[in-house]
């Protein structure tokens, strides 16, 4: 499970261009970890960052 800080060094991106990728309904689904916390599955980044040509 990813935070938000971790995506950004994975991704190499910023947070608003993450969260521009959100709006675009282009992003995978957060999943909710608490009442104010959110966290992204990794596998699910992985696939995102290959799909977008910018994977290993």
């Amino acid at each position: 499970m990813l935070r938000m800080k971790d995506v950004v060094k994975k991704t190499g991106m910023s947070r608003s261009l993450i969260y521009k990728y959100k709006s675009a309904k282009n992003f995978p689904k957060e999943v909710r970890l608490g009442a104010r916390a959110v966290g992204y599955y990794e596998h699910e980044i992985d696939a995102w960052l290959l799909q977008l040509g910018r994977g290993e």
